[in-house]
């Protein structure tokens, strides 16, 4: 049987948001996935792998190179391919483009929480960060929620508007405080280290998203929105101990590990939306959902010939 390789274009014509978290919360009714990283150095070049096994759903290996050299080359500066192997004989099936897994892995990862968690009538959504995800999730949540109005903060008001013209309906957000107490669904999508959203402007009825810290030392809200908030994850074992977000106000004692009420093993534990509440779910990723976008990916493949 020949290898199957699917480009970015390619697949993204198979792809609908919907569908996508679907496919998660289907994933996720699967035993535990073992997972594992490496990390390779030669300078400021990296090389990451991201492995995981799903038992009934296969394998994946979904391969990184980070060259920041590769700017001055005209190329871009993260490049790689997912590859994905049979759960029966280990036989590699696919290589996937690893820009695409990536873009709908990360989105669908935090609209599947949303989905869980946010009001469904949602009519104001707001974007923190302005880069390259921040596009994505606009795609996103404009599929779940399309009535709803979409606004962009950003730090840098250049990239604000960049952003608002690639997609025409959006709108800028001048003042933080006042775009996030305006929001039903807050997404921040930055790579700040100290918080940006404050807790005290937060209300009752808001579901807050959270996607951009993915080190120890990031975060993104301060601990009065957690204290505020009713709290969720993707998984435990890539947040809790890993991420800032957690990992800070766990150690200093704000954050209790009962405090964070389920994750993506336990969707049943997603309590539906309530006007009374504020929500916070943190996005941590995880080499198990590019397996299990990836072989989404090659279902569509294959159903559609």
């Amino acid at each position: 049987m020949s290898l199957i390789q699917i480009g970015f274009d390619e697949g993204e014509a198979l792809l609908d948001w919907r569908g996508l978290t679907e496919a998660l919360a289907k994933g996720h009714a699967l035993p535990k996935a073992e997972v594992g990283d490496t990390f390779l150095y030669r300078g400021k070049d990296t090389l990451l792998s991201r492995s995981a096994w799903i038992d009934g759903l296969g394998l994946a290996v979904k391969t990184a190179t980070i060259f920041p050299g590769n700017d001055a080359r005209a190329l871009p500066a993260i490049n790689g391919a997912v590859s994905l192997f049979s759960d029966q004989t280990g036989v590699l099936e696919a290589l996937v483009d690893f820009h695409l897994v990536t873009k709908w892995k990360t989105a669908g990862d935090s609209l599947l929480g949303a989905r869980r968690l946010a009001n469904p009538e949602a009519q104001e959504i707001l974007i923190v960060g302005a880069g390259t995800v921040a596009g994505t999730l606009i795609e996103a949540f404009s599929a779940l929620w399309p009535a709803a109005q979409i606004r962009i903060w950003n730090r840098t008001r250049a990239r604000v508007e960049e952003l608002t013209e690639a997609y025409p309906g959006t709108e800028v957000a001048l003042d933080l405080e006042q775009a996030v107490r305006a929001a039903d669904i807050i997404l921040t999508s930055t790579m700040s280290t100290a918080p940006v959203v404050q807790g005290a402007w937060l209300r009752p009825g808001q579901h807050l998203n959270l996607i951009g810290a993915y080190r120890p030392d990031m975060r993104e809200v301060d601990d009065a929105a957690l204290a505020r908030a009713k709290i969720y994850c993707d998984s435990f074992e890539t947040t809790l101990d890993h991420i800032g977000e957690f990992k800070i106000p766990l150690a200093a004692g704000v954050l209790a590990r009962g405090d964070v009420l389920a994750d993506f093993y336990n969707l049943e534990g997603f309590a539906p939306w309530q006007p009374q509440e504020i929500t916070l779910f943190k996005n941590g990723g995880g080499a198990h959902l590019d397996l299990m976008t990836s072989r989404h990916i090659l279902d569509l493949w294959k159903a559609r010939g």
